[in-house]
């Protein structure tokens, strides 16, 4: 018998259960990430993440954990429900409060919950508490945001209504060199990429990556200080505060990678990812001055070169950004499942994402078309399937 409880803070579920159920190289699911968001103020039900993580137990003993928040609104979520609640508003209903599952402000693809049970007998589980805490908070909704494609599938059976994203991710094929890199370009769009790294040498900037626990605390203020000054340009405020990122370097330094850029020895940008063992997760970004083609080096170029340097598989640049297309990052599909608790609308809805996935995978198809690179002759796809050759 399979017995789901509410914990209204991740602290009453200590880091040792948790992370032994998720385990500890996706670091956005690690207890230690998600304690640092609620213990710096950044989740909690003042800023609209009530944290309300589930626990499923049988015969008494921990057999599964998954991180749920309460929510009033859909900031800091990107997979975007806005005509959603509008739909809901104009017929006089109240979209929120919505429950969600998801890591807050962090668009990054991966496990949503950890188990020591079988996936057949967790989700169904899991999907039948979400629709009773939606009728026990009156909540409109469940969503679980950017979960694993095999795990999709699971709830899906469950009745939970699949919709489908694209990001853009980078493969490594086996790269020696960024200039290896490169040369699967086409001509012009290697010229392009090298003329956009060479406006940052003509301007005097020089790059360094910086890891771990070597991101020191004036290195860590500087960051945040170009971070909150690239969102007050655009008339906001960063989700996350200085506390937050202290607490993460402390306790999860291990998975940090920071690149900083500098001129006339003053750091003038700051990069911050996080890595897994085969991951690199670009997140954090932002710059003091507007330097012409800055964002792409240190967000992206520098982030291949230390994937490939590292022997890291994928690169995960954050979302959205089509630009990111003829850089040679890969539209890649993004998954989300979704409860309606309203029958009329959850029927609307599935239409729409029915609609909306045809029209998505058209969409993945085109933006493939227009990568950077060479078409491979027969002979090449011969090699590069057999490495013994």
């Amino acid at each position: 018998m399979l017995e789901v409880k509410v914990c209204e803070s991740i602290d009453q579920i200590s880091r040792e259960d948790w992370n032994q159920l998720c385990g500890t190289d996706y670091p956005f699911l690690r207890h230690e990430f998600l304690q640092a968001l609620e213990r710096s103020g950044c989740v909690s039900a003042n800023t609209g993440w009530q944290p309300l993580h589930l626990r499923l137990e049988q015969e008494g003993n921990l057999v599964g954990v998954m991180p749920l928040y309460l929510k009033n609104h859909s900031y800091g979520e990107y997979v975007f429900d806005w005509a959603w609640a509008d739909a809901y508003s104009r017929h006089g209903l109240d979209y929120y409060p919505k429950l969600l599952t998801a890591i807050p402000f962090t668009p990054s693809q991966g496990p949503r919950f950890g188990i020591s049970i079988p996936l057949q007998q967790a989700i169904p589980a899991m999907s039948q508490a979400a629709k009773v805490l939606c009728e026990r908070f009156q909540a409109s909704s469940w969503h679980g945001l950017f979960t694993e494609s095999i795990i999709k599938d699971h709830f899906s059976s469950c009745g939970m209504m699949p919709r489908l994203g694209t990001q853009y991710h980078w493969h490594n094929d086996g790269y020696t060199s960024f200039d290896d890199f490169l040369s699967r370009f086409t001509s012009r769009k290697r010229k392009n990429l090298n003329k956009e790294r060479q406006k940052i040498r003509e301007q005097g900037i020089e790059i360094r990556v910086v890891e771990g626990s070597n991101i020191h605390d004036g290195l860590l203020e500087d960051f945040y200080r170009c971070y909150q000054l690239t969102y007050l340009k655009r008339g906001q405020r960063g989700y996350l505060n200085l506390d937050f990122f202290r607490l993460i370097r402390n306790t999860l330094p291990q998975h940090l990678m920071m690149v900083v850029a500098e001129a006339q020895e003053k750091t003038v940008a700051v990069a911050l990812s996080f890595k897994s063992s085969n991951t690199l997760y670009g997140r954090y970004w932002g710059c003091l001055d507007e330097y012409e083609n800055l964002h792409f080096e240190a967000c992206y170029y520098r982030g291949i070169e230390y994937c490939i340097e590292n022997e890291l598989r994928y690169f995960d640049p954050g979302a959205q950004g089509e630009h990111k297309i003829q850089r040679g990052f890969k539209p890649i599909e993004t998954w989300s499942v979704h409860w309606i608790e309203e029958p009329g609308f959850r029927q609307g809805i599935q239409q729409f994402l029915t609609d909306e996935t045809q029209l998505m995978r058209q969409r993945i198809l085109q933006l493939s078309e227009s990568l950077p690179f060479k078409e491979v002759t027969p002979q090449e796809q011969v090699i590069k399937s057999d490495p013994d050759q």
